[in-house]
């Protein structure tokens, strides 16, 4: 997985540079390495700190990037504003909220909601979202934020960070995308399946004069150090760690697991430059990536709840998800999403449940000690047995998550009627988010203290 994200921003890269540089097909591939290898080598250089430096600097480039071109492509004499803008698209394309057409005959029905099928609402907003593992927003924490979470200075400046993280990359980062994509579709309505990638792209280089075109073709290459920086970073601490430190060489000197870590920096960067090979879309990558990843969520919510799941219930519900995925595609390769992941999901769901009860369960003392250290809530008893329990904070920490929903969704609705100038929706959002904020900030006291 950590591969296939690699290539998938290769592929976005690739994509810039076919359109600004017209390169080849067959020469974009080594473009792409020349901008790995300088990625790779400042990240296997500085580490983490030298990641999470160059990741704040070149956030700021991007989003001043992609926010000027916003400004200027929506401007535009084509466009003709917002307003023009609206009035140039079907007014459902701006209904923040889809209205549902539902029929009880069959779920497999034409019905629509705003051109998706009722199955796919339901998996986005029901299934998706606690079932499947995906990069940056992990059901029940993952290494991806996790590593950024260890490297806070307390642990309240990483749940505060964590929480700006969920509001910057949900509410904040895709509105400048969300416009210049909206206006690709009236500027470029001829453009195909395979090739609507390429309207950004293109709208970059037709409505940006030379010095903001420059300055947008730098935001993008950094959001591209960024991203690929972290993977590499994120991909190589596993592997050193989990693996080669634990079973391969655990007597390694710190020097000894630094260079293991560089090499296998420009290990990882090769296995995520041939994968870049095999990729045609990015919306078939980002299927994959949600189908190959479904059902793994629950083992990874409930771990911190149940003491009988193990390390195998992890792995298995790691592997599932790829034996049903190649199953389903050799078999049955017409099957329209999201009813693959339906099948993965029930498919992954019992086969770790099965290898947790069919597997011993972890080392009572291992149990015992990470219960003494995190007091987890749950079905711990068997565990905990007469040590002494601490007041539940499950309450607040689900109206801590229930309040971060209302957060994130409020400012990125908020944002949304600002920019479209609905002053008194905008108005309810902020209000509601402001709320939220309250309401968070008095239970983390609590929670924290």
């Amino acid at each position: 997985m950590n591969a296939v994200i690699i290539a998938w921003v290769n592929v976005a890269l690739g994509t810039l540079l076919t359109v600004f540089f017209d390169i080849p097909q067959n020469q974009l591939i080594f473009y792409l390495a020349a901008a790995m290898f300088v990625v790779m080598f400042y990240s296997s250089l500085s580490g983490l700190l030298g990641v999470a430096i160059t990741d704040f600097i070149q956030f700021i480039i991007a989003m001043i990037g992609c926010i000027v071109l916003a400004v200027l492509v929506v401007n535009s004499e084509q466009i003709g504003g917002i307003t023009g803008l609206q009035a140039k698209l079907p007014a459902a394309t701006f209904n923040f909220f889809p209205t549902i057409e539902f029929s009880f005959k069959s779920l497999t029905e034409t019905t629509q909601v705003l051109g998706i099928s009722f199955a796919t609402f339901l998996a986005f907003i029901g299934v998706q979202w606690w079932a499947s593992w995906y990069p940056g927003a992990e059901p029940g924490g993952g290494g991806y934020v996790a590593q950024r979470m260890m490297s806070a200075k307390n642990e309240e400046h990483a749940v505060k960070a964590t929480l700006f993280f969920q509001i910057a990359h949900y509410a904040l980062r895709p509105w400048p995308w969300i416009l210049v994509g909206l206006c690709a579709v009236v500027l470029y309505p001829d453009l195909s399946e395979t090739d609507k990638k390429l309207g950004y792209a293109m709208a970059m280089k037709d409505f940006l004069p030379t010095g903001f075109k420059g300055l947008l073709l730098v935001a993008f290459l950094a959001a591209y150090m960024s991203t690929i920086s972290t993977q590499l970073n994120w991909g190589t601490s596993y592997i050193i760690n989990d693996l080669y430190h634990r079973f391969i060489h655990p007597k390694a000197t710190q020097k000894q697991l630094v260079t293991a870590s560089r090499i296998n920096t420009l290990l990882l960067m090769l296995v995520g430059l041939l994968v870049t090979t095999q990729i045609q879309t990015l919306e078939s990558v980002f299927k994959f990536m949600i189908e190959c990843g479904a059902g793994l969520g629950a083992v990874l919510i409930l771990r911190w709840y149940w003491w009988r799941i193990n390390a195998w219930s992890e792995i298995s519900a790691t592997i599932a998800p790829f034996m049903s995925f190649t199953f389903l595609l050799n078999f049955y390769p017409n099957l329209e999403f999201p009813y693959g992941l339906f099948i993965t999901v029930g498919f992954t769901t019992i086969v770790w449940i099965t290898v947790t009860f069919i597997t011993q369960p972890t080392d009572s003392q291992v149990l015992r000690d990470f219960y003494i250290r995190v007091k987890p809530e749950g079905f711990w008893q068997p565990i905990a047995g007469d040590l002494p329990r601490e007041k539940s904070t499950l309450p607040q920490l689900l109206s801590c998550w229930l309040l971060g929903i209302g957060l994130g969704y409020s400012c990125l609705f908020g944002l949304g009627k600002l920019i479209f100038a609905n002053w008194l929706a905008a108005i309810i959002y902020i209000c509601i988010s402001m709320v939220c904020i309250f309401g968070i900030n008095k239970l983390l006291k609590t929670i924290l203290l």
